[in-house]
């Protein structure tokens, strides 16, 4: 249940398991995508099923292990997902907003959904433009901006544990986390990444860490290794607040001190 877990050849800065690892057990899901290629929910939800019907086929009870909050939830919540987007019609409505500052388009949102509209200023193209988007290309009666959830039961019966630690633990265990992280070769990865062509516009590389790794060789490492290690650290800390506030929202999980 990692979006980043789900890419070949991220292996250090996603603190994915080794192979040897892998054999306790077997496991589904890791190293199915080429950094090139877009991870989405609904990709996921549709693949993880595919999986976990198959297990259900053997008798076997899987184990969801993440990481990623909308993935998981996509799972446990029987999302519905905003539909994939139309190359054509995106660039048709960015050429559009570029003509007047997204003026007309925002107004035909407004006439589209006035309560989508007012979370979306007319000066967040990406946002608007993706919000227009989805009104083009749904079949369904009540589109959202980023995406709708079904009000609806997820078809599996589950149980999820959560394991809770004391926050300054967490922030200890980030630290050294990412601290080994540089010891055991990440810059080393990603410059072997970019060797092999990926940019910064590739859907894995933009991932926390990878992304910022990869500033830190293009600008000819005019940071310090120090400094790029606590910023890191910084933003895995902040997404790890994220996850934990997301999650206590969830009154189902059973929480492990």
């Amino acid at each position: 249940g990692d979006s980043r877990q789900l890419y070949r050849d991220l292996n250090i800065g996603t603190a994915k398991i080794t192979w040897e690892e892998m054999k306790e057990a077997p496991h589904h899901l890791f190293d199915v995508l080429d950094p090139h290629e877009e991870a989405t929910v609904g990709w996921y939800q549709k693949e993880a099923c595919a999986v976990i019907d198959t297990l259900h086929a053997k008798n076997v009870v899987p184990i969801v292990v993440g990481g990623s909050m909308l993935y998981i939830s996509a799972l446990t919540d029987g999302l519905t997902l905003a539909p994939p987007a139309d190359p054509e019609i995106r660039d048709r409505l960015e050429k559009e907003y570029d003509e007047d500052d997204g003026a007309a388009l925002h107004k035909r949102l407004v006439a589209l959904d006035p309560k989508v509209a007012a979370r979306i200023h007319p000066n967040n193209k990406p946002r608007l433009v993706r919000a227009v988007e989805i009104f083009e290309v749904s079949t369904v009666d009540n589109p959202k901006d980023e995406m709708w959830k079904a009000q609806e039961e997820s078809t599996y019966d589950f149980l999820i544990l959560g394991i809770s630690k004391p926050r300054e633990e967490s922030v200890v265990i980030i630290n050294n986390r990412c601290k080994a992280m540089f010891e055991s070769g990440w810059v080393e990865e990603v410059e072997s990444l970019m060797s092999e062509g990926c940019t910064k516009d590739d859907p894995a590389m933009k991932s926390t860490g990878y992304k910022e790794i990869m500033e830190y060789i293009s600008s000819g490492k005019k940071e310090s290794l120090t400094g790029l290690q606590e910023r890191i650290a910084a933003k895995t800390r902040q997404y790890a607040r994220r996850q934990m506030t997301w999650w206590k929202r969830d009154d189902r999980i059973q929480w492990i001190e």
